[in-house]
């Protein structure tokens, strides 16, 4: 089976890698981005009504501020359902999981019958403006970009060195990844890119890589992380064949 590059931060790189070797398919870790927790202010828990989580990285924020027992009696929000069992491991009691992407989650808590405020613990950078989508119903959210996602400047050499070669596939959880491997990747040679396959998790993700040329770009049926193994066992089948 073909060799797969997993491009996410730590520790859900290795966690990716460990998933895929189970499927049979050897794959290296080399993430894009760095998770660094930011020294913001945060609101008290005091009258909140629940608590967001758009990514895990909220909740490992909150735990290296050393805060997060302040928090674990409120109701969870999480996008999806890696990032609820994530706040369950944390401590959390009450978490229900939108089991998708942003749009689910505003869908979610618009129809949960929650006014807020909402406490939304995020990123610097968000593919979208959790805010903003639920002003329309009414729902009050205080956002504390807790963390900051800093971009590697380059591959490692062995690693840009084997891609579209021995590295046959690569798999991309978020737009911005998917920006950085563009930026990391402008010296590939044109024959690498159009044997390199690129696992997607989203659409949004495929974006920039359809800007960038790459043409061998496949879509997971859904954006977790189990559409994302069936997306790479059925990659990896269709290059050994039947």
């Amino acid at each position: 089976m073909t060799r797969m590059l997993v491009t996410r931060p730590e520790p859900d790189s290795q966690t990716t890698v460990s998933k895929l070797a189970a499927l049979d398919i050897e794959a290296v870790a080399a993430p894009l981005m760095v998770r660094q927790t930011l020294p913001v202010s945060l609101p008290p828990p005091a009258g909140f009504q629940a608590i967001v989580f758009t990514s895990a990285n909220g909740i490992r924020s909150l735990a290296d501020r050393g805060v997060i027992d302040q928090y674990l009696h409120l109701p969870v929000f999480a996008v999806g359902d890696r990032t609820a069992r994530d706040a369950e491991a944390a401590g959390f009691h009450r978490v229900s999981s939108a089991a998708g992407a942003l749009q689910d989650l505003v869908n979610a808590i618009s129809l949960s019958g929650v006014r807020g405020p909402l406490f939304h613990a995020t990123g610097k950078h968000q593919s979208g403006d959790l805010a903003q989508a639920l002003a329309p119903f009414g729902v009050m959210v205080v956002t504390a970009k807790l963390y900051d996602m800093v971009a590697e400047p380059s591959l490692p050499p062995e690693i840009l060195a084997r891609l579209g070669d021995d590295i046959g596939a690569v798999l991309l959880y978020s737009r911005r990844t998917a920006e950085i491997f563009v930026e990391v990747t402008r010296e590939l040679a044109p024959e690498r890119r159009r044997r390199l396959g690129l696992l997607c998790l989203a659409e949004q993700v495929a974006e920039p890589l359809l800007e960038a040329g790459f043409g061998r770009i496949n879509l997971a049926d859904r954006p977790d992380e189990d559409a994302m193994m069936a997306l790479a066992l059925a990659f990896a089948r269709e290059q050994t064949g039947p």
